[in-house]
């Protein structure tokens, strides 16, 4: 018997959910924290909650985070161990998945949007003082996105004293991002593109197409499509 004959093909089940409004109970339970607590003791009352896995933990965890962004939306989950940093710069859509032990890493002056139904990995890393992913991009466990980067100028310093450069990053609608790839700083992934695992993306990707290794490079469009290749 080949390996073929085992494999199953299934219906998604993140991207066909139907989102139905967080309650008033735990929408003012936010409203209250709020009013109540000073940012830091946001922080420190979502850390307390960070890493538990009963459904108390799981609400404290909606509810800081709620408290503490710019917009937070209805049906997300926040799993253990994801962290966040300057999260009032964050704008959260409704249904996102943000996996076990994230780390999104804003900036007191930047801007982070993640729209309806993304989905992000387990133990993924986003560097998010610039950064945009839209509605049904799927972010693979362990991928990583880079913002900014010392300039190295002058020579004459170490890079880490040299100044820093942040540089927008979009991963636009229906994307998907696979398992330990990295998107460097300044990069627009498009529209239902494909990024494989473990790339490295230094390049813009194309709208519909499938790019892999490193660097990344343009492999073939998605079936359906008939542009040609970008020139090499």
């Amino acid at each position: 018997m080949s390996d073929h004959e085992y494999e199953r093909i299934v219906p998604a089940v993140h991207g066909n959910l139907t989102i139905e409004p967080d309650s008033a109970v735990d929408q003012e339970l936010a409203d209250r924290l709020r009013r109540e607590h000073s940012r830091e003791q946001l922080l420190d009352l979502a850390s307390r909650h960070a890493h538990g896995d009963n459904d108390e933990d799981a609400r404290m965890r909606r509810a800081t985070w709620r408290a503490l962004a710019r917009r937070f939306g209805h049906g997300v989950r926040v799993c253990r161990g994801a962290i966040m940093k300057h999260p009032e710069t964050f704008e959260i859509g409704d249904g996102v998945y943000i996996g076990e032990q994230v780390f999104i890493q804003g900036r007191y002056d930047g801007r982070c949007v993640i729209g309806n139904f993304v989905w992000i990995g387990p133990q993924s890393y986003l560097d998010a003082r610039d950064l945009v992913i839209e509605e049904y991009a799927g972010w693979g466990p362990g991928a990583r996105v880079l913002g900014s980067q010392h300039t190295g100028l002058p020579a004459d310093l170490p890079v880490v004293q040299t100044d820093l450069r942040i540089e927008p990053v979009r991963v636009c609608a229906w994307a998907d991002i696979g398992v330990n790839a990295v998107i460097l700083p300044g990069i627009t992934v498009g529209k239902g593109a494909i990024v494989g695992a473990g790339a490295v993306v230094t390049e813009d990707v194309p709208p519909f197409a499938i790019v892999a290794g490193v660097p990344a490079r343009f492999l073939r469009w998605r079936e359906g499509r008939t542009e040609q290749a970008p020139h090499e």
